[in-house]
């Protein structure tokens, strides 16, 4: 049974991951909690509790094996075990998204994205394709999508949230700017830039 870390947690282990793998391991082949603390601006304790929580305990004077660290990291995120995602909206976010090669790095592939206008279907520049809304359901059955991604306009978002829940879509990211009504199994997390770009632009005021 895999341990349960809090989201905060959650949160801050793809950022080890990210730092790790960014290492020259040519130099070292371990790396402390306070060298890893001290790069991401971290708490030490903080920095060993979270890696504990997922790969025990450094080794004194030796800390951890990079290696071992990131296999344990990317275990423990499921990012070895490729996640297939869709997107519903294929305006420009969408595209964006869907294009973005960065995902993989973390076990995830946006395979395609559905519009319900037409005229965007098609492959993309990253040879990507879109499909029309009508392909949904079948596509979904037929690849066993768990995870849906909304970036369409706010008036809609429900009523493609309803759509991905009918479709066993267990997980969603909204972009869309308003708030999602789904059964608690379903996993729901908002991304709203809005309101990111408003809180870094207070924070800049002091």
């Amino acid at each position: 049974m895999q341990t349960v870390v809090s989201r905060a947690t959650l949160k801050r282990l793809p950022l080890y991951l990210h730092y790790l793998k960014s290492l020259d391991k040519s130099n070292s082949e371990n790396i402390s909690a306070t060298a890893i603390a001290k790069t991401l601006g971290f708490g030490e304790v903080q920095v060993r509790k979270d890696l504990a929580s997922v790969s025990g305990a450094g080794k004194p004077r030796t800390g951890y094996v990079i290696t071992d660290l990131i296999r344990h990291l990317e275990s423990f995120l499921g990012y070895d075990n490729i996640s297939i995602a869709v997107i519903v909206g294929a305006g420009k976010l969408g595209k964006a998204l869907l294009d973005y090669e960065g995902f993989s790095e973390y076990g995830l592939k946006i395979s395609t994205a559905f519009d319900i206008d037409k005229e965007k279907t098609g492959i993309t520049e990253k040879g990507k394709q879109i499909l029309s809304m009508e392909e949904f359901s079948d596509y979904c059955k037929k690849e066993n999508v768990k995870l849906g991604i909304i970036t369409v306009p706010a008036p809609h978002a429900q009523s493609v949230c309803s759509i991905m829940i009918e479709n066993n879509i267990s997980a969603i990211w909204n972009f869309a700017p308003t708030h999602l009504k789904a059964p608690e199994n379903v996993i729901i997390y908002n991304e709203n830039m809005a309101l990111s770009l408003a809180m870094l632009s207070e924070q800049l005021k002091h």
